[in-house]
This record gives structure tokens, sequence and C-alpha cells, in this order.
């Protein structure tokens, strides 16, 4: 059986009340986003306040959700920066007992099959880093970067072939791909063998590229099938809330992509309340339905 975690900064900005919400819904982990106002890269001075709060709660990290990659693949400042940004995230990651960071590859400005040559390129030296550190960078589909579907996230792992990669699966950002993937089945069963971490979201397609957040199982992911899927598949990593849809109405376009702070995080733990339980009764059905 998956665990369960939550990302934090879709429940608050202060960390005690996402400890209390993982207490609440009997979670096994937090995933460290934006924390105190702070995104994941300038944590590192928290360690010891974010160990507390974890131990007082009994919780583990399932990962670390850097920005990593969310870059202009052509800006030599922003790459120079997101190489800090990588080196700050895995001493953050060691110090929290993770060895897992979310990874992208640059913001999507043209087709996959122009840039990966030089996508490929840009990885040589963050691989030399993650593999000298001995971490995991998982690479998510998501529509706003070259990878925009499970299918590109493979071809790129192909490509590369580096025992430190993996993938991050989010069946809801797959609602948003240009190339109109569907999450499950298809989306899913090219990305599992690479598969070492699950994002859970939902929402519903309006138009091509355009897609409106709802509450877990209210849209148009097949998620009864996906998680029956997982359980018979023994996937055995984090299934992690992130919500995204927010009681009070849509996420505008830059917090979606950019997430942190306080903005991003308003009446997140009402919404992410009301997904948690989604889920959990989906879990249940799909439990039920592979007795």
């Amino acid at each position: 059986m998956f665990k369960l975690a939550v990302i934090s900064d879709e429940v608050s900005q202060d960390l005690e009340v996402v400890a209390k919400f993982a207490d609440r819904h009997k979670l096994d982990a937090i995933e460290i986003r934006s924390v105190w106002n702070k995104p994941p890269q300038e944590l590192v001075s928290k360690v010891s306040d974010i160990k507390a709060i974890l131990r007082k709660y009994d919780l583990a990290v399932s990962d670390i959700a850097s920005p990593f990659f969310k870059a202009d693949i052509d800006s030599e400042e922003e790459y120079k920066k997101h190489i800090e940004i990588l080196k700050d995230v895995i001493s953050l990651a060691k110090s929290l007992d993770t060895n897992i960071i979310r990874g992208f590859i640059f913001w999507r400005k043209g087709e996959f099959i122009d840039y990966i040559d030089k996508i490929v390129e840009r990885f040589q030296e963050p691989l030399d880093i993650i593999s000298d550190e001995g971490v995991i960078l998982a690479i998510e589909n998501e529509p706003s970067t070259f990878a925009t579907n499970a299918r590109l996230v493979v071809d790129f792992l192909n490509r590369v072939k580096h025992k430190n990669l993996g993938a991050v699966w989010d069946p809801g950002n797959d609602l948003g791909d240009p190339y109109e993937e569907v999450p499950y089945p298809d989306g899913y069963n090219i990305i599992k063998p690479y598969m070492i971490h699950v994002h859970i979201k939902d929402g519903k397609k309006i138009a091509k590229e355009k897609v409106e957040f709802v509450p877990v199982g209210e849209g148009d992911v097949d998620y009864l099938s996906q998680i029956i899927a997982l359980l018979k598949d023994n996937y055995k990593g984090y299934v992690s809330l992130e919500t995204h849809w927010r009681v009070k109405g849509q996420l505008d376009k830059e917090l979606a992509e950019k997430p942190g702070g306080e903005a991003f995080s308003s009446m997140g733990e009402l919404s992410s309340d009301i997904c948690m339980k989604n889920l959990k009764k989906i879990i249940e059905k799909a439990l039920e339905k592979i007795k």
C-alpha cells in the first residue's frame, strides 16, 4: 500500500497548521514546498524548527517540492541561479531525511523536439551534482514546461538514462497537456516504470490547455481507476495531495504555475480538507473493488 502526504503550502504557510492537518487525516508525511512564506531553497536555516514540528506529530518528509529548472532555458543568469537552488534543496532534503527532490525541464517556449538537445546539455551539471550527493531528482509532467505530459517526461529520461533520475506522476497536470494525453490509462501506463512519486489534483478541461481545478474526484481524471492501478501495481511510494482547488475560486495562472506564499495558501486548509476526505473515499472504494 502506498503512503499518504500533503504538500505543505496547499494547507497553510504555518507548518504547525500543516502538521495538525496531517495528524488529523492520519497522513504519513508532509511534502515540503513553501513554509513560513519561504521557498524550499530558503529553508535550510529553519531545519531545526521544521524537525521539531515533524517530531511532535510523528511525521516524515516525503520529498522536497523544489522549483528546480522552472526557468528560462536560454537565460544564463537563471541557469546559474537554479544550480544554486538545487544545491540548497539537496541540503534541505538531507537534513530532513529524504533523498527525493522534485524538478522540471524548463519553461515551455517552443516544441520539445527542437529543444531536447539543449535540455540534455543543460542537465549535465545537475546530474553530476545529484550523483555526487546521492539524491534522486524526480521530473514532473507539467504543461507550462517542455515535459507537458508523461510521454515527454519518459522521452527525456530515456535520452539521459541516469540512475539518479525518476518521475513524478501528476494525472491532474495531464489535463492541461497541449497534446491532450489522457491521464489514465494512457499517461500512467507510459510513466509507471519510472514513477517514484505521485501528486493528486483534479480539474475539468474547459478548453485546450485550459483547466479549472475542482475537488479531487469531481473532475476529469478517472481517479478510481488510477488508485486501483496503483494498488494492483504494488506502488509503495507516496501519494501526495496537491489540492490547487480553492473554495474561494480559481487560483490565477501565475500562482498555479509558481505556487508559494500567503496568496497561494489562502483558504488552503478548508479546500485540502475537502479534497483529502474525497481522496480517502476513493481509496476505500478502490480497496473494496480489489478484494
